[in-house]
């Protein structure tokens, strides 16, 4: 079983900064990508940014150019730095990671991380 443990949500100012970080509790297996999703109250979850073993990086256009993405293969770890935040940045964020196995398909979720961005 592979778990994934967020930390780094907090309350913050808009124009202020967080980082949020995602550790995989196994670093021996390898995931095809491993994304931010977030979900505000009242709306579904959508994709914020993601990152695949490669390297490639994929954001939603609302965060463009104020949010970037890193993860660390050998750690199995993934970051979101998030910069220019707005109060429609609130949410839930969730990190989630893909592994294929075969002809198989593992899709893992952490517990979700709040981000409140307020005055």
């Amino acid at each position: 079983q592979v778990q994934l443990v967020e930390s780094g949500g907090g309350l913050v100012q808009p124009g202020g900064s967080l980082r949020l970080s995602c550790a995989a509790s196994r670093r021996d297996l390898s995931f095809v990508t491993m994304d931010w999703y977030r979900q505000a109250p009242g709306k579904q979850r959508e994709l914020v940014a993601g990152i695949t073993t490669d390297g490639n990086t994929n954001y939603s256009d609302s965060v463009k150019g104020r949010f970037t993405i890193s993860r660390d293969n050998a750690k199995n770890t993934v970051s979101l730095q998030m910069n220019s935040l707005k109060p429609e940045d609130t949410a839930v964020y969730y990190c989630y990671a893909r592994r294929n196995y075969g002809s198989s398909r593992y899709d893992y979720w952490g517990q979700g991380t709040q981000v409140t961005v307020s005055s």
